[in-house]
């Protein structure tokens, strides 16, 4: 038998075995394939519809949204909370027992702003690194104003999505410090996190208000990348000085939307009603208007400013010619009013006539 006839015996053999398999592999799958879809139609239903569509038959429905950002079920309007791990969160209601709408935040996380703080207060340069954080932010500010002008809604929506950053790098680079030198934190991680939180959620309010243009948001693109880097950077090498920086950014951020608010009153921008999100996160009343929530953001920037400064200066050298001076001018008290009560050393020097 020839070495031909033989090669092709054994092919043929082999193309009977292989159609078998292949056979018995289509019928595998067949039998699987519900299964299998089953599977990723469940993953596809949970995280765009809550609880909802987990039937094979049942198209898929188009997850639209309303003016407050919620979640909505294109059939019947009703609010769904979209999930990315497929499991459905817990129901919220508010104290009234009406349903909470929001999965940004939770009721507990929302507070009362202190409207009482002075949105005057400038820290005066008076070291080399304070002179060089108070110019790097002159400096930075002029193109922004260039470009906005007197477009509030718009200059505001850019601004927080820069001041949203610096509390998030710091936070990241402070906890990576606590555990690589097993250490606590004293606190300035949460404090630095809920910053950024914060900052973001004046970012969610705008844009309730306002849809940024495309150019706008590629503008956004550029400008987080070069500062989020440079941002890194500078805390790396100086955390004070990333402070500073960042407490003179959010000294502008209190001029910018004081003069939101003069145009405000002079009715150069419309004072309509404010927000659903912005009145259930600072517990507004209701017939809230612009107004009101622009001075709420104010007074959280006012905020940022004076704990960023404080960042930056936590050791106070306090020199006393008389030793009775403490109780006649309160000097200790002053020192607190203006940096804060978690100030880390105070130094007190007694010199002597």
């Amino acid at each position: 038998m020839s070495q031909r006839v033989i090669s092709g015996m054994v092919f043929r053999h082999l193309q009977s075995n292989f159609s078998l398999f292949s056979s018995s592999m289509n019928n595998v799958s067949k039998n699987c394939r519900p299964s299998i879809t089953h599977i990723f139609e469940a993953r596809y239903y949970s995280s765009n519809l809550g609880s909802k569509g987990n039937k094979e038959d049942e198209p898929a429905q188009a997850v639209k949204f309303n003016s407050n950002f919620e979640n909505v079920d294109g059939q019947n309007g009703k609010a769904v909370v979209s999930s990315y791990w497929g499991v459905p969160p817990s129901r919220v209601t508010k104290e009234d027992g009406s349903p909470w709408r929001w999965n940004c935040f939770r009721p507990w996380e929302t507070y009362k702003a202190d409207t009482s703080i002075d949105v005057t207060k400038h820290h005066k340069a008076t070291t080399f690194m304070d002179k060089f954080a108070y110019w790097t932010v002159q400096s930075l500010k002029f193109p922004t104003y260039l470009f906005f002008q007197r477009r509030h809604m718009c200059h505001a929506m850019l601004l927080e999505t820069v001041a949203a950053v610096p509390g998030m790098v710091g936070g990241m680079l402070l906890h990576l410090k606590s555990i690589r030198r097993f250490e606590h934190s004293g606190g300035w991680i949460k404090a630095l996190l809920e910053e950024a939180e914060n900052e973001r959620m004046h970012l969610m309010t705008f844009l309730e208000l306002s849809q940024p243009k495309w150019y706008e948001r590629a503008l956004v693109f550029v400008v987080q990348g070069v500062f989020a880097n440079a941002y890194f950077v500078s805390y790396v090498v100086s955390p004070k000085l990333a402070h500073r920086i960042v407490g003179y950014l959010e000294e502008e951020a209190v001029n910018s939307y004081t003069e939101f608010l003069i145009d405000l009153e002079k009715g150069l921008v419309e004072n309509r009603p404010a927000p659903a999100i912005a009145i259930d996160y600072w517990q507004l009343p209701s017939e809230s208007t612009l107004k009101d929530v622009v001075t709420v953001i104010r007074a959280d920037e006012a905020h940022h400013r004076d704990l960023n400064h404080f960042a930056s200066v936590r050791k106070i050298f306090i020199f006393l010619f008389d030793e009775n001076i403490l109780n006649t001018s309160n000097l200790l008290e002053e020192v607190i009013d203006q940096y804060g009560t978690k100030i880390e050393k105070v130094f007190i020097i007694k010199i002597n006539k």
